[in-house]
């Protein structure tokens, strides 16, 4: 059986990169001592899907993982309501799970299904007025080119229809842009964002805040039902009947 994690990444940790942070879900779901189901070969290792990457230096409290167990459907249950207290218990500093989710067999994958996240910007030496305006001519605009360069080729297209809704905020240590920014057919990037128009803005800091999946116009987050899951996160225990659990798995999620 599949479940979703919701986990976030912050503080020191957010300089780990994605590779590093790979392998240390590996050990923590290993140090957790979760009944894992692994691949086949030479060398197993656990069945693991992460979403959508993220930079290194930015932080996130949506960040997404889908983990295979070997459990039946009725002990899943018990498993995923205990998984975020377990596992947050041994990663570092700066990383945590929050919610986890059985998703439904043959759910869509993350990778897949995600159409857009919403980023958090503070913003650095920029005052709100000339951050207001920022976000005004880019609301306005009728077309946003982006220009990029990969493997020596410049390209520009334009991306204004994956850019979505914006908000400015007057906080206590400056302004902070709050905006959703689409990811198909290729993810408009926060730093990318940032110099659509000029002068471009520059950001201290850079937090996703959300990642979603769209249908039949109306999105949702990975860990809703729509996405797949059986049951609402936070709510899974009285999913599953007591009688349903194993007596020693039950004494395992209590630790």
């Amino acid at each position: 059986m599949r479940v979703r994690l919701r986990w976030s990444k912050q503080g020191k940790i957010r300089f780990c990169g994605h590779r590093d942070a790979a392998r240390i879900w590996e050990r923590a779901l290993r140090r957790a001592e979760l009944p894992l189901a692994y691949s086949q070969g030479f060398s197993p290792r656990p069945r693991i899907s992460f979403g959508l990457a993220l930079a290194t230096g930015q932080e996130s409290t949506a960040e997404y993982l889908d983990v295979d167990l070997r459990v039946s459907p009725e002990e899943v249950f018990s498993w995923a309501a205990c998984m975020p207290e377990r596992l947050s218990a041994v990663l570092p500093d700066g990383m945590a799970a929050s919610d986890a989710c059985p998703l439904r067999p043959g759910a869509v994958s993350l990778q897949e299904a995600v159409t857009s996240c919403t980023w958090e910007f503070a913003l650095a030496e920029t005052d709100l007025s000339a951050a207001a305006a920022w976000v005004e001519a880019v609301r306005s605009a009728e077309s946003l080119p982006l220009q990029r360069e990969r493997k020596g080729r410049t390209t520009v297209s334009d991306v204004r229809t994956a850019v979505g809704e914006l908000h400015i905020l007057d906080a206590f240590s400056g302004s902070v842009l709050v905006a959703e920014l689409g990811t198909k057919p290729r993810a408009v990037r926060p730093a990318e964002f940032l110099r659509l128009i000029a002068p471009p803005l520059a950001a201290q800091r850079v937090r996703r805040l959300h990642q979603w999946m769209t249908r039949d116009g109306e999105r949702y987050e990975p860990l809703a039902p729509e996405a797949g899951a059986l049951a609402p996160a936070g709510d899974l225990l009285a999913t599953a009947s007591d009688s349903a659990v194993p007596a020693a798995q039950q004494k395992v999620c209590a630790l």
